[in-house]
């Protein structure tokens, strides 16, 4: 009976229906407006990513100054279990070390430079506290933001992390960022792996997830394939270049959710925006909060 509460209130949240289908699952609690379709998310792709090296406490911050939504975490995992935020499975492109995470230990990481790299390829943007960065943990990044923060996390190959959903969940636990007194959109998990996707939505099927496709080509999707998105997640996550207006409509039509990335140009996020899209994945939160207010 829950399953079908939940489910019913989903989709009516995902539409927006009225009083007629909330009335009908009062003891659901009302999905908050970040989750919303008439909310653009503005989500900070891996922080405030393009003004200071990516997945840092100081990326994290300065989205949030930035108004996005959501700090976006991607994880890897440690040789000792821990969920540390990097986008690659090798520490070789934003650290001063080199080799697979799962090699290394999260006390071996933390003595690594995760800033420095920014400032030699960006140095227009370099600044001299970006020196000596580190790569934090997913418990520091609750630490640090809170329960008053949103998070998007990504489940990073996790075929490669036996157990990464299990500790995804232990953590989130631990922070009180899950459970029945917790709105259901303070934390978002996506993949490009719909079998870790799967495994969450078992092991908890209250928190909102999101698929994420990429397209070689142009985009195309079945009636049938989004059907079957909908028995686990609310939403689904594409690179923005190979989508049209057509395709978002689709999306939209089946009362899923639809937050493209890596959006850059303000050019492309009107586009977007007229499209009909539900948010979007940026480098630089500030500009699509200037196109938000433009698109108003």
């Amino acid at each position: 009976m829950k399953d079908f509460l939940r489910t019913v209130f989903m989709s009516a949240a995902l539409i927006g229906t009225g009083a007629g289908v909330a009335n009908q699952t009062m003891a659901a609690e009302p999905i908050a407006p970040s989750l919303n379709p008439n909310n653009i998310l503005n989500v900070a792709h891996r922080g405030a990513s393009g003004h200071a090296p990516e997945h840092t406490l100081l990326a994290y911050e300065l989205g949030q100054k930035m108004k996005g939504d959501y700090i976006e975490v991607d994880l890897q995992m440690t040789k000792d279990g821990e969920l540390v935020a990097l986008h690659d499975e090798t520490l070789d492109r934003t650290t001063n070390g080199s080799g697979l995470v799962k090699d290394f230990t999260l006390q071996e990481i933390k003595q690594l430079d995760a800033g420095s790299w920014f400032n030699e390829k960006y140095p227009d943007a370099a600044k001299k506290e970006y020196e000596g960065l580190t790569v934090p943990t997913l418990e520091e990044v609750f630490e640090k933001f809170g329960k008053d923060a949103r998070y998007y996390i990504e489940t990073k190959s996790p075929e490669v992390y036996p157990g990464m959903e299990e500790k995804l969940l232990e953590v989130l636990e631990e922070y009180k960022l899950t459970g029945p007194n917790v709105p259901s959109s303070k934390v978002i998990v996506q993949s490009f792996s719909a079998e870790s996707l799967k495994k969450l939505h078992e092991l908890n099927p209250d928190i909102p997830l999101v698929q994420l496709l990429w397209y070689d080509k142009a985009a195309e999707i079945t009636d049938t394939e989004l059907e079957d998105y909908k028995t686990y997640s609310i939403g689904l996550g594409m690179n923005f270049n190979r989508i049209d207006e057509a395709y978002v409509q689709k999306v939209r039509d089946h009362n899923l959710l639809i937050h493209p990335y890596t959006v850059n140009e303000k050019k492309d996020m009107h586009q977007l925006l007229e499209w009909g899209v539900t948010g979007m994945f940026t480098n630089f939160p500030d500009r699509l909060q200037e196109v938000l207010k433009e698109h108003k």
